[in-house]
């Protein structure tokens, strides 16, 4: 088990890609949006997220939260996330829906809340609630896919966390054996080595952790 995820997680994500990711040809990455100018444009575009609104752009909404004085790519809920999964695990649908909110109420874009938020309400028969967070969790994965192909440092994947490193994994059916800081003309990056979990073959990806890093620097003067 890698940082929290499971068995569940791999079986639900096989068949949401299996219906959405596959079924649809890789775009191009996109270029990275101007940073949001303040916390306005932020909570215009979460609003509009919420709102299950299918225009919104999910990379600029999750640039916009950088650029906001509530991002922190390193205070993560871990103590909850591994709550909700094992609540998940033993089938505790409405104990696990209640530690993804405690999650989103955190920090509305984490991938973990949301994927416990979308099974939890899935299990629980709340149709409305299940639409809503299989969009926007499709939605935050799909734009940090879409970023790159992860093959070199310039078309690595843009994340704003390192747990988004770790849901794509786990979203594309591989398991992080190894990590390894990249510096690079002036950029950092993570290195991931990964096995697939169905094949065991080793693939390795790169990821642009400028984002959390520059966000450290800042936080430690």
């Amino acid at each position: 088990m890698i940082k929290g995820f499971s068995w569940l997680f791999l079986i639900t994500v096989v068949a949401l890609s299996a219906s959405s990711l596959n079924a649809q040809p890789k775009p191009a990455p996109a270029p990275t949006p101007a940073p949001a100018q303040n916390s306005r444009s932020f909570v215009d575009l979460l609003q509009r997220a919420k709102n299950g609104d299918a225009t919104v752009d999910f990379r600029e909404l999750r640039i916009a939260y950088t650029e906001t004085k509530e991002y922190n790519p390193y205070r993560s809920a871990r103590d909850e996330r591994q709550k909700m999964f094992a609540a998940l695990n033993a089938n505790q649908y409405e104990q696990a829906r209640e530690l993804a909110e405690t999650i989103l109420a955190q920090n509305f874009l984490d991938l973990n809340g949301q994927f416990g938020a979308f099974v939890s309400y899935r299990e629980l028969g709340n149709a409305p609630k299940t639409t809503l967070h299989k969009f926007l969790f499709e939605g935050l994965v799909h734009s940090v896919e879409n970023s790159g192909d992860g093959k070199s440092p310039e078309t690595a994947f843009m994340v704003i966390s390192v747990d988004e490193e770790y849901v794509l994994l786990n979203w594309r059916g591989l398991r992080a054996s190894e990590q390894s800081l990249v510096n690079q003309n002036g950029h950092v990056y993570d290195l991931m080595k990964a096995v697939n979990t169905k094949t065991n073959e080793t693939v390795s990806y790169y990821f642009n952790i400028d984002k959390p890093f520059n966000w450290l620097g800042k936080s430690l003067k």
